[in-house]
C-alpha cells in the first residue's frame, strides 16, 4: 500500500494521538486557524523550490481543514 504523504503521514500519528489534534487542542480555534493560515503560506510559497505538487497538495490539506472546522460550528 502506498504510503500518504499528504493526508496521513505516519510520523504524525507516533503516540496515538495525530498531531494536528493535539496542536488544535493546545492552540484553540482561532490560534489554530492562525496556524493553518501560515501552513498554507508555507506551502504555497515553496512549492516551487521543494515540494512541488506535494506542497501544494498540502496547502490545499490546510485550507480544507479550516472549511471543516468552520463549518462544525
Amino acid at each position: 500500500m502506498k504510503k500518504d504523504m499528504v493526508n496521513s503521514p505516519e510520523h504524525y500519528t507516533a503516540g496515538g494521538i495525530e498531531t494536528i489534534d493535539f496542536i488544535q487542542a493546545k492552540l484553540g480555534t482561532e490560534g489554530f486557524r492562525d496556524y493553518c493560515v501560515g501552513n498554507v503560506i508555507k506551502y504555497c510559497s515553496r512549492y516551487k523550490h521543494k515540494g512541488g505538487k506535494e506542497d501544494l497538495q498540502k496547502a490545499r490539506w490546510y485550507l480544507d481543514r479550516m472549511i471543516q472546522e468552520g463549518e462544525n460550528k
